[in-house]
């Protein structure tokens, strides 16, 4: 058994951790050629998240769902770099609005540039992996659009915010899915779709894909108020700060309006207060820390992960399989 890929994912077959392995480094090489330009600012610029790191999610769930048709296929690595090019150009623009400082452990783009350069940045990835995807042909592109816009409309929709007498769990839930949940979801499909496989199991690692990236996002939420600026890698309370509504708030939010509990009316003032001040976050983390809201917010992201793995019970057995089924495992164990 051996550890590849983010999270301490175990591969139990040589064949495909060899695959795996191979398929992650080419498009790491993928990544760097993509992020290149003549001008040497924007190289600098456009490869800064690149060197920075990262779990590499999404290439690694387009790798393993290539396993399931010709995983030599000549489009399944650029898919993959495709969806990672994506996943970073938004990075940059979510730090913008964010005002986040830190983003995999170095200077986030816009505190070492500025907003303009890190929004132009982020521009200047979704034109590079538009420039690859041209080459994998119309399905291609129309899924790749298609997931760009559920997207944006998920940070329209977080923007907005939800309606008047809406259920603000339900409206925030359909945020993530559109934000995260669809390019997850991109990541098995067109890894799927690239190596040639069977259409049932192009839908079937589409719906875990989506379910999984729900569940990435929850797990995300937790890691926000429960870890510090090493394991997570982008500083504590950032969405706390910037008022993102995660759901632990959202079930602090629920609770407080409907038993009216002292200390959790107090927590909800505190949040609502200037978390500019670092005293006041680290007290707001404290609290929150130790509270049911937290605990419920990892159950939920517990079932959207069993959710992930149930939709993977037509496939066949197999190695691939398997590793996508410990995905969930791990996804979960990020949330503690």
């Amino acid at each position: 058994m051996t550890v590849v890929g983010p999270f301490g994912l175990s591969v139990r077959d040589q064949a495909l951790e060899a695959d795996v392995h191979s398929g992650l480094s080419a498009v790491e090489a993928g990544l760097l050629d993509a992020t290149k330009s003549e001008v040497p600012f924007i190289t600098e610029a456009a490869q800064h998240l690149v060197r920075a790191g990262g779990k590499r999610f999404r290439p690694l769930l387009t790798m393993l769902a290539a396993q399931f048709g010709d995983p030599y296929a000549p489009g399944v690595v650029p898919a993959a770099v495709v969806v990672e090019l994506t996943h970073l150009a938004t990075l940059y623009h979510d730090d913008v609005m964010d005002e986040a400082d830190v983003r995999r452990g170095v200077p986030s783009a816009n505190a070492r540039w500025g907003n303009s350069v890190a929004v132009l940045t982020g521009d200047f990835l979704f034109a590079r992996a538009s420039h690859i995807l041209a080459d994998l042909g119309p399905e291609a592109v129309r899924i790749q659009a298609e997931a760009f816009e559920r997207l944006v409309t998920g940070q329209i929709l977080e923007t907005a915010g939800p309606r008047d007498g809406g259920d603000p769990v339900e409206h925030y839930l359909d945020v993530i899915a559109g934000k995260t949940g669809s390019l997850i979801a991109v990541s098995g499909r067109i890894g799927a779709l690239m190596a040639g496989a069977d259409e049932r199991f192009v839908d079937i690692l589409t719906q875990y894909g989506e379910r999984l990236g729900v569940a990435f996002q929850l797990a995300d939420d937790v890691l926000d108020i429960a870890s510090d600026s090493h394991e997570s890698g982008k500083t504590p309370g950032t969405d706390l700060r910037e008022g993102i509504p995660t759901l632990p708030v959202l079930h602090l939010r629920e609770r407080a309006k409907a038993l009216g509990l002292p200390e959790d009316l107090e927590l909800v003032a505190l949040l609502d207060g200037d978390l500019a001040d670092d005293d006041r976050l680290a007290e707001v983390l404290r609290r929150l820390r130790g509270h049911p809201s937290l605990e419920r917010a990892r159950r939920d992201t517990v079932r959207y992960a069993e959710e992930a793995r149930s939709t993977l019970a037509p496939l066949p057995e197999c190695f691939a399989k398997a590793a996508l089924e410990e995905l969930c495992d791990a996804v979960v164990h990020r949330a503690g």
